[in-house]
């Protein structure tokens, strides 16, 4: 009986009573967030040369751990794209289990990283640069829905402004269709959120879309139904040769990893317009929760999850607010692969594409753009350096480069007190009367 008080105070653990109304909310967030998930997590499976079904898979098996254990209560995972040249390569040279191996080895290190208590050190980084992380991963979400928004043969390229390049390229044979129902789904979203923050915006966006792709016949390509069944555990060996291959690139994937999780965790936090402190300790909870819920995953040869910023502040957005909107999340995902609804399996791809794009709209962060004129030098050099570099390089890379700007005024502002310091201690010379 106490443990499931217990389990019950960890669910709904958040300020506020909760009621029929956020509990809506959380079942709101939880659909337009799987809604977004299903493609997305087919999409990134494939480019890994999985079976597409595993990168469902993955939300399924760990969002329940996360949302139990995890420290943000809207901060949702998934397969992403940051993990993909990992397990691309490790699936090209040896199959299913060569992913197996490298996701539970990071897995296990993002456990290491929990122990060792390095997660706390995130939390150091700088508002602007967790603010310009935020604007560059929103830009990078704007820019790889424009593609099925204009209803262009666009390969992924090795940076946003690449595939923004091959996008305009393509723009001669763009189609009507596609970006209509986008931009249903973007309006619809900001009128609802004008009118209401608390409505459910992405998905009345996503409703309006496909009973205008009904009415006005367009046959664009839908979700589509699926058939989810529970993967075998993936069959792998450990080998000598396994220490200088899989143990490196499996390190480096949880460094990546780990990044990733913290870094969206703050920036879903900044979204929300929540600043206040949180406990040091709670950046290495949420890397172990997410160790845990890896290992979980890599057994059956799944990919990781990381934090996704779409399905997360779709989450908020929709209304989202305690653990339950991640559990209801995996649930509705659940329901959407294996009793396969008609009614859902017809949503067009492109109104996904809108609520993704949307998305990254919202994260730009408009206000910060806004009142870079009156920011300190530094701030206002460290949100553009990381933004534009999450666009250019990786967000990884993005970070160093934002945090590196704050180094170099600090060595440059104790060389200044120390050349002040040496001047002002230095003995007087009197001068010789005439």
């Amino acid at each position: 009986m106490l443990r499931s008080r217990a389990l019950h105070s960890k669910i709904f653990r958040s300020s506020g009573r909760y009621n029929w109304e956020r509990f809506l909310g959380d079942c709101a967030g939880g659909l337009i967030a799987a809604l977004i998930a299903l493609p997305y997590g087919l999409s990134m499976a494939a480019l890994m040369h999985l079976p597409p079904i595993l990168g469902v898979v993955t939300s399924i098996l760990t969002a329940p751990i996360t949302a139990l254990l995890g420290r943000n209560p809207v901060l949702i995972g998934g397969t992403a794209s940051a993990t993909v040249p990992f397990i691309a390569n490790a699936v090209r040279a040896q199959g299913i289990g060569g992913a197996a191996k490298v996701s539970i080895v990071a897995s296990v290190f993002m456990m290491v990283f929990c122990v060792l208590r390095l997660g706390r050190y995130v939390s150091k980084v700088p508002p602007t640069v967790v603010a310009g992380f935020s604007a560059g991963i929103g830009a990078i979400m704007f820019i790889s829905q424009l593609n099925v928004l204009f209803g262009v043969h666009a390969p992924g390229s090795s940076n946003s402004l690449m595939q923004l390049l091959t996008v305009l390229e393509e723009m001669p044979t763009m189609r009507l269709a596609p970006l209509a129902l986008g931009c249903i789904v973007m309006l619809t979203a900001a009128a609802a959120m004008r009118w209401s923050p608390k409505m459910p915006a992405p998905l009345l966006g996503v409703a309006l879309a496909g009973l205008a792709a009904f009415l006005f016949r367009m046959h664009e390509p839908e979700v589509g139904s699926l058939q989810l069944t529970m993967p075998p555990f993936a069959g792998f060996s450990w080998t000598p040769q396994d220490v200088l291959s899989v143990i490196p690139t499996g390190l480096t994937l949880a460094f990546v990893a780990s990044i990733n999780i913290l870094l969206t965790s703050r920036a879903v936090e900044h979204f929300r317009g929540m600043h206040t402190h949180h406990k040091r300790g709670d950046a290495d909870a949420e890397l172990g929760a997410y160790g845990i819920a890896n290992l979980a995953a890599g057994i059956f040869g799944a990919p990781m999850s990381v934090g996704i910023p779409a399905r997360s502040v779709a989450n908020v957005r929709c209304g989202g607010t305690t653990r339950l909107s991640n559990l209801m999340h995996a649930a509705f995902l659940f329901a959407l692969v294996s009793l396969g609804s008609s009614a859902l399996a017809h949503i067009p791809l492109a109104a996904l594409a809108g609520v993704t794009a949307w998305m990254g709209l919202c994260l730009l962060d408009v206000s910060t753009w806004r009142r870079l004129t009156r920011m300190r030098m530094v701030d206002a050099s460290a949100f553009l350096v990381t933004a534009v570099s999450v666009l250019v390089v990786n967000a990884v890379a993005a970070v160093l480069a934002g945090c590196s700007l704050y180094v170099v005024q600090y060595l440059y502002q104790r060389y200044l007190d120390y050349s002040h310091g040496a001047l002002s201690s230095r003995p007087s010379v009197p001068s010789i009367a005439k």
